[in-house]
């Protein structure tokens, strides 16, 4: 599957149908999932390896590492509402993934049953909660050995240095984020933010 065909079947997925923004529960733009997935799939990370969507939220990531030949694929999330859409979602593409409603945070989730090769996820950027991210890139860091993780832009050097001696930044993409009013604070229909696709191999 090229990168057209995967954008194009993941624009027809369900977004969220009550977004919440102290999760910042903003839609992953298709054409972003996208390059993500195919690059990571491109760089042997996502066919015939177990995969986990951190934050999976409606199941974009998931779903796409399902339709490029992940052996497995673990979507966490939670909003139990967002993961019924979700669920929807691997249903209407045909693919199997396997939806938990967690906290990634939880000190009792059971990390050892999701460890994986590879983590994808868009983690929370921290504009309602400061570092929303690091719960998410921690816990990345323990289940797989490869992780791909949407990031404001400019987040690299906190990234490096937050990760420093546990994991080396491989790769920094940087791709147009169209965010779609989405809340009652948004003034405009649309504005486009610059994101950070980062690849990070555990040491």
């Amino acid at each position: 599957m090229n990168l057209r065909q995967l954008e194009m079947r993941l624009e027809r997925l369900e977004g969220f149908e009550r977004p919440t923004a102290r999760l910042e529960q903003y839609q992953t733009p298709a054409p972003v999932a996208a390059r993500l997935l195919h690059h990571a799939a491109m760089q042997g990370a996502i066919e015939g390896c177990k995969v986990c969507d951190l934050g999976c939220g409606t199941g974009i990531l998931a779903c796409g590492a399902a339709l490029l030949g992940a052996s497995a694929v673990t979507g966490i999330d939670i909003d139990p509402a967002a993961i019924s859409v979700a669920r929807r979602n691997a249903g209407m593409l045909g693919v199997a993934v396997e939806f938990l409603v967690a906290d990634v945070r939880d000190p009792d989730l059971d990390r050892s049953s999701l460890a994986c090769d590879t983590v994808v996820m868009n983690p929370p950027f921290g504009a309602q909660k400061a570092h929303a991210d690091r719960p998410f890139i921690d816990v990345a860091l323990e289940l797989a050995g490869v992780v791909y993780g949407i990031f404001n832009e400019g987040s690299t050097p906190f990234v490096a240095a937050y990760t420093e001696g546990r994991a080396a930044i491989e790769e920094v993409i940087r791709c147009a984020f169209p965010m779609r009013r989405t809340f009652a604070h948004h003034r405009k229909e649309r504005v486009d933010i610059t994101v950070e696709v980062i690849r990070l191999r555990r040491i």
